[in-house]
């Protein structure tokens, strides 16, 4: 598990799951899950600009998009009937939107360890959070080279 320093907003989220017992994280993913806002209308009428991660076991999108004042701004879709892929989404939309691109580039590829999930649940699935991560970072890479 990584000793990397997380981005502030981040790691408040990741050290409420760290310190929650075992009975109470996956209530807290539930939570997450509701915080995940509905897609802006210029992404729900252009889905060409969301891409699919395909690593997750059930359909999930992505968009990241640069502000004009260099903040990171997320995009997620994906099923209400998926709590825990959208909780995952509420996990990095809480502790990411807003955040500078350097914060996000910085988060490590093992940031769905460190919530102490991995017993709550599947390996699988934990591998899904680490590709929604990967995917949105490459994203933020992409669009910010000149």
């Amino acid at each position: 598990m990584t000793t990397a320093p997380l981005p502030a907003r981040l790691a408040t989220v990741v050290a409420t799951f760290r310190t929650a017992p075992k009975a109470l994280k996956l209530e807290l993913l539930l939570e997450h899950a509701r915080r995940v806002p509905p897609l802006p209308a210029a992404l729900r009428d252009d889905p060409g600009r969301l891409e699919r991660v395909d690593e997750c076991q059930t359909p999930f999108f992505l968009a990241t998009e640069i502000d004009a004042t260099g903040r990171v701004r997320l995009h997620f879709d994906a099923p209400e009937e998926s709590p825990t892929t959208r909780g995952f989404a509420g996990v990095l939309w809480v502790g990411l939107d807003g955040a500078t691109v350097d914060e996000v580039l910085s988060v490590p590829a093992d940031v769905a360890d460190a919530l102490g999930l991995a017993r709550a649940i599947s390996p699988l699935r934990l591998r899904g959070m680490g590709a929604i991560l990967a995917r949105l970072q490459r994203q933020v890479r992409e669009a910010t080279r000149t």
